[in-house]
C-alpha cells in the first residue's frame, strides 16, 4: 500500500451500504481507491456500475494478489464469516459492516486477527455515521468508563418518533416506513431489538473489553408497542426510546437492550427520526453524547469509507481493554460470567391478560391500571425472568424500563 493514499479495494455486496460506499469513494477528494471487483450473488439484478467489475464467484476476489482491502457488506452471516476469515488468512485487510456476523463470531475473528496480523475494522457496523468505535478505541482507550448507552437503530427511532409526533399506531407507521424505505419488508431484526443487540455487544468490547454471545444478552424490542404506550409516555412528559446499554456494576456488567422511558432533560430525548446517539460516561470525562444519522446508504457508507482510509496508514484496533480483561482472567475473556443478571429492574408492562405475566418474576407492583382498552403495571421484576420474552414472536406483552 503506497503512502499516496492509493488503495486497491474489492467489495462483497452491492446493496444499500455497498452502493453508498461506491458513491462516496468516487467523490472522495483525498482517498484514491481502485475498485478491482464487486462480488454479488444475484445475476438477474441490474447494477449501475461497469459490468466487468461484477463477479459471482467469491474466489475471483479472495484469490487475487492485487487487492489491499476486502470490504464485506453481505447479509448472510455464515458466508460473511467465511469471506472475512479467508481474506485475512490470504493476506488482506478487511472492513466489515455486518454487525450480526461480527457479534456472533467475535471471539473467532479476534483470534484470526491475532494469528494473521491483519486488520479487521468495522466502524460502519454500529452507530451509522457516528465514529463511536474509533472514539472508544482511541480517545477512551485508557479511560475508566462507567456506562455506555445509545439509540443504535434508525428504523425503530424513526417509527417511535412518528408514532409520538403524528399520533399514529405502530402498524400504520411501520407500513409507511416500509413503503418509504426506512424499514425492511421483514423488520423483525430491527423492531425486536436484535440489530441494537449486535451493536451493543460490539460497543461493549471496545468500552469494557468483555466479549459476549448474542444469546447471553437480553434484548426486548418495540414490536408489541401500541399508541396507548406512547400516550402514557406523553402524559408523563416522557418519550419511549429503544436503548442498548452497558454499565459497570461492581466487578460485573449490566448489558441489555430494552425500550426505556426517557425524560426531557435526557440528551437521548432530543434524538428523533433516523438519528442515532451514543452517550459515554467516564470516571474523569463525565458524560459525552455523540449524535449522527443511523440509517441510509451514504451515512453508513461514509463510516465504511473512513475505515478504508484508515487502512492506508496501517490502522488496526489495539483492543487494550479486551487484552487487559483477559490478563486479569488468566488469558481468557470472562464472557457471560462477567454479566450481572440477578437484580431487580423497574419496568412498565402492558398486557392483555394476567396470564401473559406468568413467566415474569414480579417482586413489587408500584402502579396498576385496568380498563377495557388497556392494562398495565409498573413493577420491580427479576431481570433474569425477562429472558422469557426475548425473541418471542407470539408474546403480546410490551415492556419498557422506567
Amino acid at each position: 500500500m503506497s503512502q499516496e493514499n492509493k488503495i486497491s479495494v474489492a467489495l462483497f455486496g452491492f446493496g444499500c451500504v455497498g452502493q453508498g460506499l461506491y458513491d462516496v469513494l468516487n467523490h472522495s477528494e483525498v482517498l484514491q481507491a481502485n475498485i478491482r471487483k464487486i462480488g454479488v450473488k444475484d445475476p438477474s439484478k441490474k447494477r449501475s456500475v461497469d459490468p466487468t467489475l461484477i463477479t459471482y464467484d467469491k474466489n475471483d476476489i479472495l484469490d487475487r494478489k492485487d487487492v489491499d482491502v476486502v470490504v464485506e457488506m453481505i447479509t448472510d452471516t455464515d458466508d460473511a464469516y467465511q469471506i472475512v476469515t479467508t481474506a485475512m488468512k490470504n493476506g488482506m485487510n478487511v472492513v466489515s459492516a455486518s454487525k450480526k456476523m461480527l457479534a456472533t463470531y467475535f471471539e473467532e475473528l479476534y483470534r484470526v486477527q491475532e494469528e494473521t496480523g491483519k486488520a479487521l475494522i468495522y466502524e460502519g457496523s454500529a452507530g451509522g455515521s457516528i465514529p463511536i468505535i474509533r472514539t472508544l478505541e482511541e480517545y477512551y482507550d485508557n479511560e475508566l468508563l462507567s456506562s455506555l448507552r445509545g439509540i443504535l437503530n434508525g428504523t425503530t427511532n424513526y417509527i417511535l418518533t412518528r408514532m409520538e409526533l403524528e399520533n399514529k399506531d405502530y402498524g400504520v407507521v411501520l407500513k409507511d416506513a416500509q413503503d418509504s424505505g426506512f424499514a425492511e419488508l421483514d423488520p423483525w431484526m430491527d423492531v425486536a431489538g436484535f440489530d441494537t443487540l449486535y451493536k451493543t455487544i460490539l460497543l461493549s468490547v471496545h468500552a469494557f473489553g468483555v466479549v459476549l454471545k448474542p444469546e447471553d444478552v437480553l434484548n426486548l424490542g418495540i414490536q408489541n408497542i401500541s399508541f396507548a404506550d406512547i400516550r402514557y409516555a406523553k402524559e408523563k412528559g416522557l418519550r419511549i426510546k429503544l436503548i442498548g446499554s452497558a454499565a459497570k456494576s461492581g466487578d460485573k456488567f449490566r448489558i441489555y437492550v430494552m425500550p426505556r422511558f426517557v425524560r426531557a432533560d435526557d440528551e437521548l430525548y432530543k434524538v428523533l427520526y433516523e438519528y442515532n446517539a451514543v452517550e459515554v460516561e467516564g470516571a474523569f470525562s463525565c458524560k459525552q453524547t455523540f449524535v449522527g444519522k443511523g440509517a441510509g446508504s451514504h451515512p453508513t457508507g461514509s463510516a465504511v469509507l473512513s475505515d478504508v482510509s484508515a487502512l492506508t496508514y496501517n490502522y488496526k484496533y489495539a483492543y487494550k481493554k479486551l487484552r487487559k480483561l483477559e490478563k486479569q482472567n488468566n488469558g481468557k475473556n470472562p464472557g457471560s460470567a462477567a454479566l450481572e443478571t440477578d437484580f431487580s429492574i423497574r419496568v412498565y408492562i402492558r398486557f392483555a391478560d394476567k396470564s401473559d405475566l406468568a413467566s415474569l418474576d414480579i417482586r413489587n407492583v408500584i402502579e396498576e391500571y385496568k380498563s377495557p382498552e388497556v392494562n398495565f403495571i409498573i413493577a420491580d421484576v427479576g431481570f433474569k425472568s425477562l429472558f422469557a420474552l426475548k425473541g418471542n414472536r407470539d408474546s403480546k406483552v410490551f415492556v419498557a424500563e422506567v
